[in-house]
């Protein structure tokens, strides 16, 4: 929303109105912040195969094209970030003098030359950002033209256009386009008087700005045009700017004569809908049309890190939010920042901090902020003379790249791996310092105090050493500077110094540090041959691995017992092969045993390379068991007595070139990863079924999803579905939804 010296809108808190819907696609149950599958939070259901899986938004206010172009290739793309953010890309106003930054929110034209570039550098910033694997999400100023007030007929782009009478040529527009008096605004001065007037609100000027009259159909067909011309470009979604003020039924037809997006699915769309209004005003009441800024949220979290964060534990399951799968949450953004409203760079490691719990408390899709440094309301971003906006530069102070900061742009890898899995083992002191992890597959704590804070967590997290990516970025073989390694032990506890106004990290995979130096006494030569039984007691358990290894080494096995080498790499356990790709070993364990285990690989130097995943968990049964595993997956199925089978049917008429998958929770059914899921099989393309082994008495998420040739996913609509493999397994019969 423009945000100039004319009257704004009022921002009035009201409470949470309970009861209001759910919107239209719900992907997940939000308990205590699960978060939502990516591919319903952005993309309309339609997940985009070439682009980077994340859902978390770098929102780049007014850098240049090739500024964003540039970020997109060396940021974003390798950091995870799903989407970009760029301001309004149309031709707009040019005042003489100064250059406030709400001039791109006054358009005159629909052409592309603008503050940020040329249509040509737009076209080419899209290009190389979805080279990079990040989507492109463009601010659309569609509610209105330019201020009527505004004496100025000078435009970036040189488009002819008279403000006073309504007259904008490219487009072209003319006074019969615009909301009126009295025919629509009941007020001569076109002013909104009422703000709980949804008449008003939505047919009068908010800031005395020329307001389109949406209700018709030539209007209506001039704003998709622009937004599908952006589509053709390659931009994924939209920023609806002023959403609140266009009636729900003219955007809901505006956006049914949208075009699908370059990357496949329907096109992303965010309403800007300040809360402070009720019934067809609140944001609940625009959900049917898209997500909704979350300004709850930002909100919400402001008040926590400058009061008491503890209280963030319930944030998800308190009623305060908009739901998540329409929750387009932020900590700032360009409005917000300027009024106090929100955290802003200058609240220094409060507004880190906070950013980086909305990355990993996981609720909704999140945006970072980047903007550029300001004394005044209105100042310039960083521009030459003639108001066009220069290259954004990170060194200089003038810019704030906050999604660049290491302990932020990390936490989206973090925020990634973190997808599907619920907060849990929260704990908190009561005031200035909150840790939890997500599920088993990372952790964080936090200290917004005023000194240091040592203490032993529970992080959830299997035993290993972990990089803390708050103060170290992992090389590509997970390690990092000794000063930032923290170790998990056996129990998945952690003892952690946390500076103060700091935080710290961990995900991924967890490495068992080998020894320095080798044992003191050679190991025990195995027998040549294996007994014939195994000794009382014991199972035999014959492991499986895939992995081609490089000519000269081979894979060994090491893992918690005894008979696994005790995580000791100089005893590990052999495996034998025939093509230097398929590996077995049988070993015999303790029955009814659980136990832990990796692969690793040894050169003829001894040098070793650990598989890159957490450790496997399994357990023996009371007889002889099997265990399947391939190199970087963290699973093990087996038809031992430590796996049951669970039976997938589902009911689903697919296309010729299409096909049914399932996929989890848990590392058996991928961790929500559609890359791995388990493809089901179908004699008549209607009835699909599937065998997955899992670990017994289990309890798991899932949902069923389509592929087609090229790799696109469709996930079915509603909650995640929920099961348990039970002591012998189970059979789950169901339909697609």
């Amino acid at each position: 929303m423009l945000r100039s010296s004319h009257r704004a809108e009022p921002r009035v808190r009201r409470p949470h109105r309970a009861g209001r819907s759910r919107g239209l696609i719900a992907a997940a149950a939000l308990v205590a912040g699960a978060v939502v599958p990516i591919a319903v939070l952005h993309g309309g259901g339609t997940a985009q195969a070439a682009g980077n899986s994340g859902d978390v938004t770098a929102n780049l206010f007014m850098w240049n094209w090739t500024s964003v172009a540039s970020e997109c290739t060396s940021v974003l793309g390798p950091k995870g970030y799903g989407s970009v953010l760029v301001s309004p890309p149309q031709d707009s106003i040019r005042l003489s003098g100064a250059h406030p930054w709400w001039e791109v929110y006054q358009p005159v034209g629909y052409d592309l030359n603008s503050r940020m570039g040329t249509e040509a550098q737009f076209k080419s910033m899209v290009a190389s950002c979805h080279a990079a694997g990040v989507k492109v999400y463009s601010d659309a100023v569609i509610n209105h033209m330019s201020g009527n007030d505004q004496t100025s007929t000078d435009s970036y782009g040189g488009d002819s256009f008279n403000a006073g009478s309504k007259s904008y040529g490219q487009v072209p527009y003319g006074a019969g386009d615009f909301h009126g008096y009295p025919a629509n605004c009941p007020n001569s001065n076109l002013a909104i008087n009422d703000w709980n007037s949804q008449q008003q609100v939505q047919e009068c000027d908010l800031s005395n700005l020329n307001d389109l009259y949406t209700e018709t159909d030539g209007v209506r067909g001039k704003i998709a045009g622009f937004l599908n011309k952006l589509i053709g470009y390659g931009v994924d979604g939209f920023r609806v700017d002023s959403a609140k003020h266009i009636n729900q039924a003219d955007m809901a037809d505006i956006e049914s004569r949208l075009n699908d997006t370059q990357w496949g699915g329907r096109p992303y769309v965010l309403q800007e809908v300040y809360p402070g209004s009720g019934g067809n005003l609140a944001p609940a009441a625009f959900e049917s049309n898209g997500s909704v800024i979350g300004f709850d949220f930002a909100y919400a979290v402001k008040s926590a890190f400058q009061g008491n964060i503890a209280g963030l534990k319930n944030l998800a399951s308190s009623g305060g939010l908009q739901p998540a799968d329409k929750d387009g949450v932020m900590v700032t953004n360009h409005d917000t920042e300027r009024d106090n409203s929100t955290l802003n760079y200058k609240n220094g490691t409060q507004y880190t901090l906070a950013t980086e719990f909305m990355l990993a408390y996981g609720y909704g899709a999140p945006s970072v902020f980047s903007g550029y440094a300001f004394n005044g309301h209105d100042d310039s971003p960083p521009a030459d003379a003639n108001g066009f906006v220069t290259a954004t530069d990170c060194s200089s102070g003038s810019w704030i790249c906050t999604d660049r900061v290491q302990g932020i742009a990390n936490l989206v890898g973090w925020h990634n791996a973190a997808q599907g899995k619920q907060v849990a083992n929260w704990w908190d002191n009561g005031s200035s310092a909150i840790a939890f992890s997500r599920g088993s597959a990372a952790w964080i704590a936090i200290n917004n105090g005023g000194s240091a804070l040592t203490q032993t967590f529970t992080t959830g997290l299997p035993a290993g050493a972990y990089c803390d990516v708050v103060h170290a970025t992992p090389d590509s073989s997970g390690a990092c500077s000794g000063s930032s390694t923290v170790t998990v032990g056996s129990s998945g506890t952690a003892t952690v110094t946390v500076p103060a106004g700091d935080s710290v990290a961990l995900y991924g995979a967890g490495t068992s540090t080998p020894p320095t130096t080798p044992p003191t006494t050679p190991p025990t030569t195995p027998p040549t041959t294996p007994p014939t039984t195994p000794p009382a007691g014991s199972v035999t358990e014959t492991f499986h691995e895939t992995e081609t290894a490089p000519a000269g080494q081979k894979v060994y096995l090491v893992g918690s017992p005894t008979a696994l080498a005790g995580w000791n790499t100089s005893n590990a356990v052999p495996l034998s092969s025939t093509d230097g790709t398929h590996w077995t070993a049988a070993v015999d364990l303790p029955a009814s045993t659980s136990f832990e285990y990796k692969y690793i690989v040894k050169d003829a130097a001894g040098d070793v390379t650990w598989e890159p995943t957490g450790n496997h968990t399994a357990a023996t049964g009371s007889s002889a068991g099997t265990l399947s595993d391939v190199w970087g997956q963290q699973s093990a199925s087996g038809s031992g007595d430590n796996q049951v089978a669970v039976t997938f049917h589902e009911a689903k008429a697919v296309p010729a070139g299409q096909a049914v998958y399932v996929v989890g929770s848990i590392p058996t059914l991928a961790d929500w990863n559609t890359q791995s899921a388990i493809a089901l099989t179908s004699p008549d393309h209607t009835n699909w079924s599937g065998t997955v082994n899992l670990p017994p008495n289990t309890s798991f998420e899932y949902k069923y999803i389509l592929k087609d040739a090229g790799g696109n996913v469709t996930w079915e609509s509603g909650a995640n579905r929920t099961a348990g493999s039970g002591a012998s397994g189970t059979t789950l019969t169901d339909t697609w939804k």
